[in-house]
């Protein structure tokens, strides 16, 4: 989860600490079923392409457990050093081999490539002017026969009850804006054409639930980060044309109105596709 965008990026959400809290939510209501579904094993050497906060990296170490490794690459210094930060105070220092690098040119060393058993990238290829150069990177990395897993969105998919039509066009602009600026919004349900457009084999596409109703308990963190999403995305809709002020004030205001109704429910997934490294 990551401000990683294209060959370099244009993340639009920043990443000051509001950014970041949100971010920090956001992982604790994905993780566990992000890592249910990778289901990586002991001993698994793993790649995490776009680590941001590091808190789902450290999930999947804790999960491949001693005999395994994860490397988790950041771009942005601030994100990076705030995964480093919440290890320590999580008494997990040195679980992760935390590095500092880009999308377009990951620091590997030369005997790393080729070797990592799964390689996965979160919310990274949304951001990205060229996502097929990022998905071919992770397949380079694995082995033959390794996992590449790609998790994205296709923002397109939202679903909002009772609707609004003014939190449902500040939403279009918000998905506009990253098409300005040379993006994919829908991305998420393309993934498995990436894998075979890298030579990756796709094995697995599937969809993870991300949304609730108004009385669930965790109504109210989910709807929290959408908010944080299109807040957070302020500048780049003035800077893109996609909204104007007003539009941003007066979408804020209805997405507040609508969250308070009783029968106010939200449905979003987050798309998921999986394919190996062809070889034995």
């Amino acid at each position: 989860m990551s401000s990683f965008p294209s060959s370099e990026p244009t993340y639009i959400h920043g990443s000051l600490p509001r950014e970041q809290r949100r971010l920090s939510v956001l992982n604790e209501l994905l993780n566990s079923r992000s890592l249910a579904a990778l289901d990586v094993r002991f001993g698994d050497r793993v790649l995490d392409l776009g680590s941001g906060l590091g808190q789902l990296s450290r999930g999947i170490a804790r999960a491949v457990g001693r005999k395994g490794r994860v490397v988790a690459i950041e771009r942005d210094p601030g994100q990076l050093a705030a995964a480093v930060r919440l290890a320590a105070a999580e008494g997990e220092d040195g679980l992760v081999d935390f590095r500092a690098g880009s999308v377009a040119a990951p620091p590997l060393d030369g005997g790393e490539w080729g070797t990592f058993d799964v390689a996965h990238a979160r919310f990274v290829l949304e951001h990205l002017s060229d996502p097929r150069a990022a998905v071919a990177l992770l397949a380079r990395a694995v082995r033959p026969g390794g996992r590449i897993v790609l998790e994205d969105d296709d923002h397109s998919l939202l679903r909002v009850h009772p609707r609004d039509p003014d939190l449902e066009r500040l939403w279009d602009a918000y998905v506009a804006s990253y098409e300005r600026l040379g993006n994919d919004p829908r991305i998420g349900t393309r993934l498995t054409g990436l894998l075979v457009e890298v030579g990756a084999e796709p094995r697995r596409s599937d969809m993870l639930f991300f949304g609730a109703c108004r009385g669930a308990r965790s109504f109210e963190p989910m709807i929290g980060n959408f908010r944080g999403v299109l807040e957070g995305a302020r500048q780049s809709l003035l800077d893109t044309g996609s909204a104007s002020e007003p539009d941003i004030e007066r979408g804020l205001a209805a997405f507040d109105r609508w969250r308070g109704l009783a029968d106010a429910a939200l449905w979003y997934v987050t798309c998921w596709a999986e394919g190996v490294r062809p070889g034995s």
